[in-house]
């Protein structure tokens, strides 16, 4: 029988031509490589490198050899692959639609990569049915934005929105103010309007999306005002004040990590270390 361990020692010297270079390739020292070549050698009968000066090269039973341990090598890679397939755990992960983009730059795709046995199913919404998801089993667990802590939650950082015009704009001057807002369910719709009173401007949704690029697009050209992420404010925007200009003021917004408790397992717990070990590079890169 050839083991495995043996063929990937002789792959080493064949593509190295030289023992002490594979032996580094391998993480062995050169006496225990020549010992497994000749443990190898014993097992097929043949004599498989010649050795000079200059290094190593095959013989015809050693370029023989290769193609079959390169096979071999391959079908044993191909074989625990497959089987890690078949025990790898889901969790099921939802993500505000509007930081998807973020949460996935900022350390899940290494967490899928880093952990193998695991397979990350990320959906997307706004917080709000976020929420009604986690209860109803739909998810492991969430990421998702609430101007309260709630129960179960466990706080990644804070997020300031204020209300952002166009530079040389005037549709925040309009006696009804036209609006851009993020869609129902959405917390910082829900702030919006609940802070809303008579006293106020009347509003006029003009835009409801769960893109905050189309958002910021809709205030950029002018067509209404929104309230924008404190990040995302760029420099062809104007940050309104509420009180002066009558809007509903905007509380500071978090954003918290929600488990099922269900679903606690070990790899949710690797999960949360990875997003907290990422908090600092997200928050200034976002």
């Amino acid at each position: 029988m050839l083991k495995v361990e043996l063929l990937e020692s002789f792959i080493a010297v064949a593509e190295c031509g030289n023992m002490s270079k594979a032996a580094e390739k391998v993480c062995r020292t050169q006496s225990a490589l020549s010992l497994q070549i000749k443990k190898l050698e014993e097992s097929v009968g043949q004599v498989l490198l010649d050795r000079d000066n200059r290094g190593v090269t095959l013989t015809e039973a050693g370029e023989k050899l290769l193609n079959y341990a390169y096979k071999m090598v391959q079908l044993n890679m191909q074989a625990l692959d497959d089987l890690k397939e078949e025990t790898k755990q889901i969790i099921r992960l939802g993500v505000p639609t509007d930081y998807v983009k973020w949460y996935l730059e900022s350390g899940l795709i290494e967490f899928i990569r880093e952990f193998t046995n695991l397979q990350l199913v990320i959906d997307t919404d706004v917080s709000g049915n976020l929420f009604k998801r986690l209860g109803n089993g739909e998810f492991d667990a969430i990421i998702a934005t609430h101007w309260h802590p709630q129960a179960h939650g466990e706080l990644l950082f804070e997020r300031r929105f204020v209300w952002a015009a166009a530079k040389n704009g005037n549709s925040h001057q309009r006696s009804t103010i036209p609006m851009a807002l993020y869609p129902e369910n959405c917390p910082i719709r829900a702030q919006v309007f609940a802070n809303h009173n008579i006293s106020m401007r009347p509003i006029n949704v003009l835009l409801s999306t769960p893109s905050p690029q189309a958002l910021c697009m809709a205030v950029e050209d002018d067509l209404c005002v929104a309230p924008i992420a404190e990040f995302r404010v760029s420099d062809k925007m104007q940050v309104l004040d509420a009180e002066e200009h009558k809007l509903p003021k905007l509380p500071m917004f978090n954003e918290s990590f929600y488990v099922n408790p269900s679903a606690e397992s070990k790899a949710l717990e690797q999960l949360r270390g990875l997003l907290k070990a990422n908090l600092s590079k997200m928050v200034i890169q976002h």
